[in-house]
């Protein structure tokens, strides 16, 4: 459970993000799929190749995701009801690779958000933010 001062981390890292929140997701999915080769397999479709159109395009769903999530971090349940249906019915994805692209998330944040904003009471913020999501996008696995 995120505690008010987890919220304001959260929103105040996700506003230093920005626009940039698509870069940022295709970079940690370029770093995912460089760190878990195994992650590969849900993308057999995609040109996987760093800079890759298809995954720049990926990055910015998942940027556009997690913006939505912290714009709902009181119900992320129902923000990202369609997103946990598709992943869990249609894709299959494995859940545990939410919690590697949430680590390579945590990671290219760590790289773009200044130090002195990137505390370590943000990164665990953010890490209790990704785990929630992370909860929300396998809970209709079950």
């Amino acid at each position: 459970v995120l505690s008010a001062a987890d919220k304001n981390n959260v929103k105040g890292a996700w506003e230093k993000v920005g626009t940039h929140a698509g870069e940022y997701g295709a970079e940690a999915l370029e770093r995912m799929f460089l760190s878990f080769p195994t992650t590969k397999t849900y993308f057999p479709h995609f040109d996987l190749t760093h800079g890759s159109a298809q995954v720049k395009a990926h990055g910015q769903k998942v940027g556009a995701a997690l913006t939505k999530a912290v714009g709902h971090l009181d119900d992320l349940p129902n923000a990202l009801s369609d997103l946990s249906d598709l992943h869990a019915h249609k894709l299959r994805v494995d859940p545990v690779n939410f919690k590697l692209l949430s680590h390579c998330l945590l990671v290219t944040l760590s790289r773009h958000l200044p130090e002195q904003e990137f505390t370590p009471a943000v990164h665990a913020s953010l890490d209790k933010f990704f785990s929630n999501v992370s909860t929300v996008l396998t809970s209709k696995y079950r």
